[in-house]
């Protein structure tokens, strides 16, 4: 591995901020040790860190009339990326907090890593009335933490752009169509469970206990994510999303992301 690594996200549209990017940007530089570069692929860089190198968004290049841009990530396996082609990089979304070393992430000997989806949620037993179904989900990796090399893995945007009506109908989520091309190829492998935890599943304890104990961050985890509901503003705003789970003190949480 190349001795400068590369940290990237992405922002577009108005759902994240500036805001977003530094705070991402002032948590990786906590957390990790080695020469880096924290990469921001925008349609927008006012206000962002002068120490984040923004880039414009990678163009999907999809057929002229598909205007589709919902699965814009997948830009992200094209061969000319950012011109970090033959370089590791380590995809982070901007509704997640990193409160532990980022080193481990990279130092994992193997091509590709991504969260298995289905670490992060309770297991669903109701799945398995259709056995097809339920091997299927189990094997999606959640993209929101994937490590690559740069250029690689360009076949998941060809096979994409090849037929992206195909690719929308037969997939729900561009992280599905993702998954079931590395597996294809032979690279789809996760992250040791526990490296990135649900703060819903993981952290808060569950149902009523919620009342009685404050959330914990489980010994060894490095990233916390924000699964399914509650969404990570809705965590802090003290919102939990069901009366049952409170959220409680959080001061860990907001230390890790605010610094």
């Amino acid at each position: 591995m190349s001795e400068i690594v590369n940290i990237i996200c992405i922002k577009w549209g108005t759902m994240y901020g500036a805001d977003d990017v530094n705070r991402l940007y002032a948590q990786v530089k906590r957390n990790l040790a080695r020469p880096h570069r924290f990469v921001c692929f925008t349609d927008d860089s006012e206000g962002v860190d002068p120490g984040v190198d923004c880039q414009p968004l990678p163009e999907l290049g999809l057929p002229e009339g598909h205007g589709d841009t919902r699965w814009r990530k997948l830009a992200l396996f094209r061969r000319d990326l950012g011109g970090m082609t033959g370089q590791v990089a380590l995809f982070l979304d901007l509704d997640l907090v990193v409160v532990d070393d980022l080193s481990p992430f990279f130092d994992l000997p193997g091509d590709y890593f991504i969260i298995r989806d289905d670490d992060l949620f309770r297991a669903k037993p109701l799945r398995k009335v259709n056995p097809e179904r339920d091997r299927f989900l189990h094997s999606v990796g959640n993209s929101s933490v994937f490590r690559y090399v740069v250029g690689d893995h360009t076949y998941i945007l060809d096979a994409y752009l090849a037929d992206p009506k195909a690719a929308t109908s037969n997939f729900e989520i561009s992280q599905q169509f993702q998954s079931a091309q590395l597996a294809k190829h032979g690279h789809l492998n996760y992250w040791p469970k526990g490296w990135v935890v649900s703060f819903k599943n993981d952290c808060v304890p569950r149902n009523l206990l919620s009342y009685f104990s404050d959330p914990k961050l489980p010994e060894g985890a490095k990233i916390v994510a924000f699964a399914g509901n509650p969404k990570m503003e809705d965590v802090f705003a003290g919102r939990g999303g069901k009366w049952y789970r409170r959220i409680g003190n959080i001061d860990w949480l907001r230390k890790a992301w605010a610094g």
